[in-house]
């Protein structure tokens, strides 16, 4: 194992903070992949399987058991890491500036076309050579200024030639999720399955430039414009292991065997074979069809349904009350689905998110990512 240490831009006198990654295997000897944990600070159920998971690997590489290359950041937040104000930590969004850290990851479309396009030959597997070195490229190029956009240069310097991406969050209170793209969702299947995931929700364009579609996108698109002699060169998945208090060691334990019968299917590991699977026993919806349920005005939430239920149309999802003025909303899922994920909260403001339900028939368009 190697443990590298990447500084960020610091932003202010006396201040310091850096990304560690820890390495294991051999570059260009096989696959490389790329799993990172608590993008968002304050989702822990993935750092700790993350620490699972890499005291795992590092045995499994003195045994001579890895065939490739696997990357491991289980910190890849640390500004998230230090905001915390009266006790609470506030993981989500960069303090400073409101942004969402999952949010405006660099866009390398353009420039790595423009690079490659005189390049690509017939040959599928020298084209994705050439693409790889293009994205490398296009990365450095960016000229970062600020703290916040060299940890997402940093992030993305790391994965950019990753043959597999896994991004873990978590939700509030939620069952176990998966966010993919139709682009990576095959590869994705047996990984889905052996995380039992409840609903897995695709999309390949969500607006927003996630750090989960930063590159598989760019492969899709270089596909569209150039046809088959662009291989699939990146695949990536976003992972939401339950909810936030979800913290344990079984819990984690069961997430990073997950992981590990991922890594032997994909023959990085050669340890033993992986498990079988089955994915007809997978629910997968459209990004489209899932329906997120707003708090009408600020009040006491009362949630009326469990996470991982399957709910009808008109179903009560939760009450909001309003104690001065006796007026109550009803939260009603509109369409059937499974009800994956609900608020911790039980102060609601108005518009709040309450929850979402995840059906089959497409209830929105455009934008389609949680604030």
């Amino acid at each position: 194992m190697k443990h590298q240490q990447h500084p960020l831009i610091s932003p202010v006198l006396g201040t310091r903070r850096v990304i560690d990654s820890f390495h294991f295997g051999t570059p260009g000897c096989g696959r490389k992949i790329y799993i990172q944990a608590s993008l968002h600070a304050d989702e822990l159920p993935g750092m700790l399987a993350a620490w699972k998971l890499k005291q795992q690997l590092h045995e499994l590489e003195a045994q001579g058991c890895i065939q490739g290359e696997i990357i491991v950041v289980p910190v890849a937040n640390p500004v998230g890491q230090n905001q915390h104000l009266m006790d609470v930590h506030l993981g989500r969004y960069e303090t400073e500036t409101g942004q969402n850290f999952n949010r405006g990851y660099y866009d390398t479309y353009a420039q790595v076309a423009d690079l490659v396009e005189n390049q690509l030959s017939d040959d599928p597997q020298e084209n994705k050579k050439i693409i790889r070195l293009a994205l490398r490229q296009a990365i450095q190029s960016w000229q970062v200024e600020t703290e916040m956009h060299s940890m997402q240069k940093t992030l993305q310097s790391l994965c950019c030639d990753a043959d597999v991406i896994i991004d873990m969050h978590c939700d509030f209170e939620a069952v176990q999720h998966v966010y993919s793209t139709y682009y990576s969702w095959e590869s994705m299947i047996p990984l889905a399955c052996w995380l039992d995931s409840k609903a897995n929700m695709l999309a390949d364009e969500t607006g927003g430039n996630p750090f989960d579609s930063a590159f598989d996108m760019v492969w899709q698109r270089l596909h569209a414009r150039f046809g088959d002699i662009i291989p699939k060169g990146c695949q990536s998945v976003t992972l939401e292991l339950c909810g936030q208090a979800d913290v344990s060691h079984n819990k984690s334990n069961q997430d990073a065997e997950a992981l590990l019968n991922y890594l032997r299917h994909l023959e990085v590991l050669i340890d033993r074979a992986a498990d079988e699977y089955d994915p007809q026993t997978l629910y997968v919806s459209d990004l489209t069809a899932v329906e997120p349920l707003k708090s009408p005005f600020g009040g006491v939430v009362v949630l009326c349904a469990e996470v991982g239920e399957q709910v009808t149309a008109g179903q009560l999802i939760a009450e909001v009350i309003d104690p001065v003025t006796d007026e109550v909303a009803q939260i009603r899922a509109t369409h059937p689905g499974l009800l994956f994920s609900r608020t911790m909260r039980r102060t609601a403001t108005a518009g709040m998110l309450v929850a979402h339900v995840a059906g089959e028939i497409p209830v929105r368009s455009g934008y389609l990512l949680a604030p």
